[in-house]
């Protein structure tokens, strides 16, 4: 090959590579530039999305004098609630609201007849629907204790109304009505509360506090309604510990309503539900006495030998493991210490006469102290 075709094929080699980088060059400004353009229309997306979402969340019209009454029903639900305050134009857009208020984890909104104006933003209307600030007076308050077990809430709810104990109380059993529950709330009454062993359904879900009642004589549905919001409120806190501590809401329930009935008001409820952790993780029984009692649907202020021989799934002296369900409701305390018990050794607990409880490690040191603390006082 002479030197002139070497370099005329040196200068072909050279324009192709200037050719391909040209042509490199239009390809990356190609891509650059749909690349700033899908990203300028992401950007517009999400900006527009988002101003869209704060003009929402502001007040209809922050300048309006005009107050609307607003009643909000008993086991209302937000998406009820939402609709009802765009129709009657207090706020700007239903799904905003409702994804505000499960954003910000809020709930527990009470029943009742509300003052609301287009003025107010929603933060402000999602804060008068908790604190239940209302036009109406409440005619008339039930208050349900910590620790009580569903046939002592029937009484409750009985008394507080014309109905007869009995009434309520097969109200609050009738299957019909529980798989309509079941429907209403899905996210806490599961298919647990209705396996054979469960003695009644209900039992542990009606959740203590004091619920005001704005019309006379409420159905029991409606007292229901109100005690399962509230439940699904206060649980709705804690649904992040108990999915990683892989427990169901009816195991949370069951497990706290223990703590709550061995609780005395000096007991350190987190220590005591350590006893029943480690009792499970070493495959004893959990001798729990008021699950024996439960059982046998009794009040007893001392449980005998015989008691403990009861032929039930909820005795725990026989059967290892959790009961099939709570044996009562409890508060926020028993449920806060059902999550999170204390790091501890102890396998026996011993509650005294004055109402302290002892922890011990050992049956031996647990029956000593049995001997100290109650044989001595016979």
């Amino acid at each position: 090959m002479t030197t002139n075709e070497k370099g005329s094929k040196k200068e072909v080699i050279r324009q192709k590579m200037l050719e391909q980088h040209h042509e490199a060059k239009i390809v990356r400004k190609i891509v650059l530039s749909i690349s700033l353009i899908v990203l300028l229309f992401i950007l517009l997306i999400g900006g527009g999305g988002y101003l869209y979402i704060q003009s929402a969340l502001k007040p209809v019209d922050s300048d309006s004098k005009t107050q609307k009454t607003i009643e909000i029903p008993l086991g209302s639900s937000v998406t009820g609630i939402a609709e009802k305050l765009e129709a009657n134009g207090i706020i700007k857009n239903s799904k905003v609201f409702k994804y505000y208020v499960k954003l910000k984890n809020e709930g527990g909104f009470m029943a009742g007849d509300y003052q609301l104006s287009p003025s107010m933003d929603v933060e402000e209307i999602v804060s008068r629907l908790k604190t239940g600030k209302v036009l109406a007076k409440a005619s008339f308050k039930i208050t349900i204790p910590e620790g009580k077990q569903l046939q002592e809430i029937a009484s409750i709810m009985a008394k507080a109304t014309n109905l007869k104990e009995e009434e309520v109380f097969t109200k609050l059993n009738d299957k019909e009505f529980i798989k309509s529950l079941m429907v209403k709330y899905p996210d806490i009454l599961t298919d647990e509360i209705l396996h054979s062993t469960v003695k009644y359904p209900l039992e542990g879900y009606l959740f203590p506090a004091t619920y005001p009642f704005y019309k006379p004589n409420p159905s029991v549905e409606e007292m229901v309604f109100a005690m399962l919001d509230k439940t699904r409120s206060v649980l709705s806190d804690y649904t992040q510990e108990s999915d990683e501590k892989k427990l169901s809401i009816h195991q949370l329930l069951t497990m706290s309503s223990l703590v709550e009935e061995e609780a005395t008001a000096k007991a350190d409820r987190k220590t005591i539900s350590s006893v029943f952790y480690n009792r499970m993780e070493k495959g004893m029984p959990l001798q729990t006495d008021p699950t024996v009692l439960y059982a046998q649907g009794k009040h007893k202020e001392k449980v005998l030998y015989e008691d403990l021989e009861v032929n039930s799934p909820y005795n725990t002296y026989k059967n290892t493991g959790l009961p099939p369900g709570p044996i009562a409701n409890s508060g926020k305390v028993s449920i806060e210490a059902a999550l999170n018990p204390e790091e501890t050794d102890y396998l026996y607990f011993l509650a005294t006469a004055e109402g302290d409880v002892i922890f011990t490690k050992t049956l031996e040191e647990h029956n000593k102290n049995k001997v100290e603390h109650i044989s001595s006082k016979k």
